[in-house]
């Protein structure tokens, strides 16, 4: 059964057509992703399928009583409300129902002997546990926490959220509403690894339709077995995103061959027909003529389309030396403000890792980039890079670029020796065309900024790159082209990236920034291998959990359970002592100003009460596990 139905779409913008003649359906339990090139249309087709844009011509048909959800790029979600209500209002017919067994639980206090209100009561109970009425509170917090918020978050105002955390909340509220058919356009936008990862277990177990927009190959391939790809017509594949690059390749090789068998068809007829349409075959060239001209005037074939890509390399450079960054007893922090976010091991970089530095969203991997750059100081301890070294550096937020410059300013800035011809010819590369060249930096939008950076990296000789979000904003091709450059680039990589198929294809270490432990955790090897370690570390302590070796009891199986959670709280009670030891020392500086005596003061307050709030925690999970 079709849930949705479009027929014969077309959509254009001022004298540009954006698509035409577009057909599709979505059926029950369908799981597409929507892929193109960036301006293809997708968000376009997306907020036509869910009603809010109309088609310059064609039709769409939604099923009847059909549920719609649809989560916009950037969300405009603005309320007063708390995201407990917002989470709450999601689940209304739930908490309607309680209030009405309330009421009649109220009545019945009154009436205790009246048959028909103890009936309706009863009714109501049964309905209330189907729709999970005693555990939806429960229900609420899972959902909120796995798309990355705290408990405490549902306590407030959606005002005080950012962007990308209105983003996150209306995706939950969305995700509790239950739709037939979710729609969503650029889901893991703002979502740290760990959020990309449950909501894919979501999406999987998911009971309706799913059409997902999204640069994300790697959420793709886990959450999809069907891609329809924008050209600006639509080629549908079965499969997931890495199958469907296989048959997109076997598809356009098999047109090609069509196209050139028929090209020489048609060479041989207009051979024959120019050397016997004057002699004695007249009549079988006049008719061979016809027919070409039929066949070209019905059929005739068009070579597979070889769509713009970017196409750029990294310059061959000076081999650097075969130690690359060593570091002893760091600490990654700001000193200016007392501030240390984590603790890293001791590191010793050889030439020719890729280092994939992963970890939540605010954990400060980006700063630690920068400590390592040299551009801010390590809250403690000592960095040194080795000998030999040109470096690169791609900036998440482009502060590098000016915005009131112009593309072939940036560029002439980098490369004063290129003349302008040469200038418009490398921005080229990079899908800059025209007069592309003249706009400035302040009215790109994320992924052509992406591509200037870019753009300005390639031109530098360099053989240490850090790369903070490259693939950030841009599109399915160009993130390809990027991740094809950097294989094979022949220097040392820093990568901070949620990109997981990047990682996958390109990392030989993973670098995780523990936010609960605030420690930099190491792992020599490839980012398939840190993953299936981490899920049999935790399948491990499930069976542990599930099936104890000693005592078989739900009881053993919880304290199992508060004891890992007490090593944590360990860990982080020893993290905390540490630090508010070496605000001690710092307080005992008698050269301190009364400004600096009043930072650190502050923040050695802060500290020793996230320690009490720690030990409390300990003592409580303690408690219960010698119970």
């Amino acid at each position: 059964m079709s849930l949705i139905t479009a027929s014969h779409l077309s959509k254009s913008f001022g004298a540009e057509d954006l698509f035409s003649d577009i057909s599709l359906s979505v059926p029950q339990h369908a799981r597409i992703g929507l892929v193109g090139e960036n301006g293809i249309g997708k968000t376009t087709l997306l907020r036509m399928l869910y009603g809010i844009e109309k088609p310059d011509s064609g039709t769409i048909a939604w099923a009847k009583d059909l549920k719609l959800g649809y989560l916009p790029q950037e969300s405009r979600f603005h309320s007063s409300q708390t995201l407990q209500q917002e989470c709450r209002e999601a689940l209304a017919d739930v908490f309607n129902l309680q209030k009405e067994i309330d009421e009649l639980t109220a009545q019945l206090h009154d009436h205790p002997n009246e048959d028909a209100l103890i009936n309706r009561l009863g009714n109501l109970h049964e309905r209330y546990e189907r729709l999970g009425g005693y555990t939806i509170d429960s229900y609420i917090l899972r959902i909120v926490s796995g798309l990355g918020f705290e408990e405490i978050d549902l306590t407030r105002p959606i005002t005080q959220f950012s962007g990308g955390e209105r983003t996150r909340a209306y995706l939950a509220k969305l995700l509790l509403m239950n739709p037939t058919v979710l729609l969503l356009d650029e889901p893991t936008n703002h979502l740290d690894i760990q959020a990309m990862e449950w909501l894919e277990d979501f999406l999987k177990k998911y009971n309706g339709s799913v059409v997902i927009v999204s640069h994300d190959r790697y959420f793709l391939d886990q959450t999809v077995d069907a891609i329809w790809e924008m050209t600006p017509a639509i080629e549908m594949y079965s499969g997931n995103y890495s199958s469907f690059l296989v048959q997109r390749q076997e598809r356009m090789q098999r047109q090609m061959k069509e196209y050139e068998s028929q090209q020489e068809f048609i060479a041989k007829e207009e051979d024959y027909i120019r050397r016997n349409i004057a002699g004695q075959n007249t009549a079988q060239a006049k008719g061979r003529r016809r027919r070409l001209e039929r066949m070209l005037k019905e059929g005739q074939l068009i070579p597979p389309s070889r769509k713009h890509r970017m196409a750029f390399g990294f310059k061959d450079n000076r081999r650097s030396g075969d130690i690359i960054l060593r570091t002893k007893q760091v600490q990654i922090g700001f000193k200016d403000e007392h501030i240390s976010l984590f603790s890293m091991p001791d590191v010793e970089l050889q030439r020719g890792e890729c280092v994939g530095v992963i970890g939540p969203n605010g954990a400060g991997k980006t700063t630690l980039l920068r400590t390592i750059l040299g551009q801010i100081p390590p809250y403690r301890g000592e960095v040194s890079l080795g000998a030999s070294l040109d470096v690169g550096y791609f900036a998440q937020a482009h502060e590098d670029l000016h915005m009131d410059w112009t593309l072939m300013q940036e560029i002439q800035a980098n490369a004063p020796k290129l003349l302008p011809a040469d200038i418009r010819n490398y921005l080229g590369k990079f899908l800059f065309s025209g007069d592309d060249v003249f706009k400035t930096v302040s009215v790109l939008s994320g992924g052509e900024r992406g591509r200037l950076a870019l753009a300005i990296l390639a031109l530098k000789d360099v053989n240490l790159i850090f790369l903070d979000e490259p693939t950030n904003h841009l599109d399915l091709p160009s993130q390809e082209i990027l991740q094809a450059v950097l294989a094979d680039f022949n220097g040392t990589i820093l990568l901070v990236t949620h990109d997981r198929y990047l990682l996958e294809a390109l990392a030989t270490q993973i670098w995780l920034v523990d936010a609960i432990s605030k420690t930099l955790q190491v792992f020599k090897g490839g980012y398939a291998e840190f993953t299936s370690l981490r899920r049999a570390v935790v399948e491990s302590a499930e069976r542990e959990i599930t099936n104890p070796t000693h005592p078989a009891s739900k009881k053993a199986g919880g304290k199992k359970l508060n004891k890992q959670k007490l090593l944590e709280l360990e860990t982080r009670i020893h993290t905390l002592e540490t630090e508010i030891q070496a605000l001690e020392q710092e307080l005992k500086n008698p050269d301190l100003d009364s400004d600096e005596v009043g930072k650190i003061g502050k923040n050695y307050l802060f500290m020793q009460e996230q320690l009490d709030d720690m030990i409390k925690q300990w003592d409580e999970y303690y408690e219960k596990f010698t119970a």
